[in-house]
């Protein structure tokens, strides 16, 4: 999808949240939020959530807690600021290279051989990672497969932060960046549809007869430069939260995801008309021309106008209902990225 010409001029001027919501004097469940339905757009707060869901509609909500995944690092003796994802099955890492001191731009010249170094860590990179395997020029690579020599968890704990871009006006604890949903750790980005939930809410959704089914998905790193489709990334659909989505739409309760990442996980999990219990990697890619099968509405933050995420949101709620959610979002100066504002978009 893009967005309307006027959208997009407004968005290059529009505000990013430069810090979370409590920095700027809010409670999480304070930020702004616009619902969209077939029925037209209203303009709420999060903590008004439960007024506008059904008792019977089910939450599926992301348990993945985000780990510190940015780390100083050298190539081939310069420096770089090295981005840290996924663990997969053979001990290599998943990761990407940006320019230091500030992340700014990926560094797209490195080569297969080239080694990385994190303090007494040596990363041997050994060739592009799916879904990062071209820059947004069409040469280079962005995302890399990794083995590693030593103890990479180590020095993460010890030097690493929380993966952050330049709109941010400082860098920011881990603790901004877990929901309350998070248990698992293992996404390199924040799954930051859930940020604005708080144990209150959650408790006064519970009260109202919503449903939260928990899903896992281990959010990979997202590009700043290029719509690129997102890469595979682990999920698991436990058993316990397939019954409760199924259930509820037997019953004809609403399927509404708390962000893309819950999204690709429960559409991951499809068979037939019904959810089911699974995990693994998936590289399903939820887009208007591969619509959902269950999820009938989603808790979103804001996403740039080229961003594949946009794709998801479309595919959900549909082109119209987005587009007019998003140029209201930006006529109204709703705050977009990880510590902005929030949508709720329902397709019925």
């Amino acid at each position: 999808m893009l967005l309307s010409e006027t959208s997009r001029t407004r968005f290059t001027a529009s505000a990013f949240a430069p810090r979370p919501a409590e920095e700027r004097g809010l409670a999480r469940d304070e930020v702004r939020l616009l619902v969209g339905t077939p029925d037209g757009l209203e303009h709420a707060r999060f903590r008004d959530l439960a007024a506008h869901l059904h008792a019977g509609d089910v939450l599926v909500v992301n348990t993945s807690a985000t780990t510190a995944g940015e780390v100083d690092a050298s190539l081939d003796g310069g420096p770089v600021v090295l981005h840290v994802a996924h663990h997969l099955e053979d001990g290599d890492r998943v990761v990407e290279l940006r320019t230091a001191p500030d992340a700014a731009r990926a560094v797209l010249d490195a080569v297969p051989g080239a080694v990385v170094t994190v303090g007494d860590v040596r990363l041997v990179l050994q060739g592009p990672w799916p879904g990062g395997a071209s820059s947004p020029t069409g040469s280079g690579n962005r995302l890399w497969r990794a083995a590693v020599r030593g103890d990479l968890d180590r020095q993460l704990d010890w030097n690493g932060r929380p993966i952050a871009y330049g709109y941010l006006d400082r860098r920011y604890p881990l603790a901004d960046y877990q929901t309350v949903f998070a248990t698992h750790p293992g996404s390199a980005e924040m799954a930051s549809a859930g940020r604005p939930f708080t144990p209150d809410l959650v408790t006064r959704l519970v009260t109202a007869g919503v449903q939260v089914a928990p899903v896992t998905l281990h959010t990979g790193v997202s590009s700043q430069e290029a719509g690129e489709a997102p890469g595979p990334e682990w999920f698991e659909v436990p058993p316990t939260s397939a019954r409760v989505i199924n259930g509820a739409r037997d019953n004809g309760g609403r399927v509404i995801a708390v962000g893309t990442t819950a999204t690709r996980a429960v559409e991951s999990s499809v068979l037939g008309r019904h959810v089911v219990a699974s995990r693994g990697w998936t590289s399903r890619v939820v887009t208007p021309a591969q619509p959902p099968r269950v999820v009938d509405g989603l808790v979103t933050g804001w996403h740039d106008p080229m961003a594949s995420h946009l794709l998801l949101v479309e595919a959900v709620a549909g082109a119209g209902l987005t587009q007019a959610a998003y140029d209201a979002a930006v006529a109204e100066g709703y705050l977009w990225h990880e510590f902005g504002d929030s949508a709720l978009l329902l397709r019925r």
